[in-house]
């Protein structure tokens, strides 16, 4: 059969689901073919040209996009859509086809789903359930690949993640666990085991600007941790969503005098007011917020 894969996000992320399916298709001795939305979009008689189509959306705001491509037979899933499909057990535990986006030297995959903390802004609580739990062993998506990109929504809620973190570590590959680790949940014991990893990148999330907790479990952190480089330790800041700009300030200050590196995360940010899409501007460009040190400066220096 001739297969058709439509990523509709195209972002700098490959999208880990249509790995899946073309391992899967690859399998049967099918033709897979990768294709952005808006491809799909150009071709003619798209539906008369392959025999499945499988369309993929991480984010949202494609809304046109995607009734578009579903005039046209694509079969859409993700959490960008309104479908809720999970994939079959065989094809969720197959080796992902990461070929199909040319990646050679690093592995992406989910060892836990799941997050306990159900926050109003997150869909996590909703897809996966309110518990963090094991969903694979590092064997599962990892096949000797110098780079590990780890997923998981909440890996130090789960019961199991102790054994995982030793997993990561006994692949000598570098980790970067690419989204937020809660920092409320780090103990000696699992600073201990991060430590034996080859960091890449470690991400924390420091969502409420109320939430001293947090900001004492980075502290601690700074001091166990064998990570010096700050360049390494990314803490992501939510902005426009139950904060001031105030209280975002005090976050971002007190995360860069501390050793941390901030970055800022806008909620809704199509309405977001312009002061704040500045700062997020000012934050995430590296070379800019490492010389312009206040905020004030950079947002009167642009008008």
């Amino acid at each position: 059969m001739k297969i058709a894969l439509v990523d509709v996000d195209s972002h700098n992320f490959p999208n880990l689901v249509l790995m899946k399916l073309s391992a899967w298709h690859k399998n049967f001795g099918d033709e897979v073919t990768l294709m952005s939305a808006e491809t799909a979009l150009q071709e003619e008689n798209l539906i008369f040209k392959y025999d499945k189509i499988y369309g993929a959306c991480v984010f949202s705001g494609h809304e046109e996009i995607l009734n578009e491509l579903e005039k046209r037979g694509v079969h859409l899933g993700g959490t960008g859509t309104r479908y809720r499909e999970i994939l079959p057990y065989e094809i969720e535990h197959i080796m992902p086809d990461y070929s199909l986006y040319g990646i050679t030297d690093t592995a992406y995959g989910f060892l836990t789903r799941g997050c306990p903390r159900g926050c109003s802004f997150c869909l996590v609580g909703q897809k996966e359930g309110r518990k963090s739990y094991k969903v694979a062993d590092v064997s599962e998506w990892w096949d000797g690949q110098e780079n590990i990109k780890l997923i998981d929504p909440n890996l130090l809620a789960c019961s199991e993640h102790l054994d995982l973190l030793k997993q990561l570590a006994e692949t000598g590959a570098y980790v970067d666990i690419t989204q937020g680790l809660d920092a409320r949940l780090l103990t000696a014991k699992n600073i201990e085991l991060i430590n034996e990893l080859k960091i890449k990148n470690l991400h924390f999330t420091w969502d409420n600007p109320r939430d001293n907790f947090t900001k004492s479990a980075l502290e601690n952190f700074k001091k166990l941790s064998k990570v010096k480089d700050r360049r390494k330790m990314i803490v992501y800041v939510l902005v426009n969503y139950w904060s001031n700009l105030k209280e975002d300030l005090y976050r971002i200050y007190w995360l860069r005098e501390n050793g941390f590196e901030p970055y800022v995360m806008v909620y809704d940010k199509i309405n977001a007011p312009k002061q704040i899409t500045k700062m997020q501007r000012w934050v995430n460009n590296r070379r800019i917020f490492n010389v312009v040190k206040n905020f004030e400066d950079y947002d009167t220096r642009i008008g």
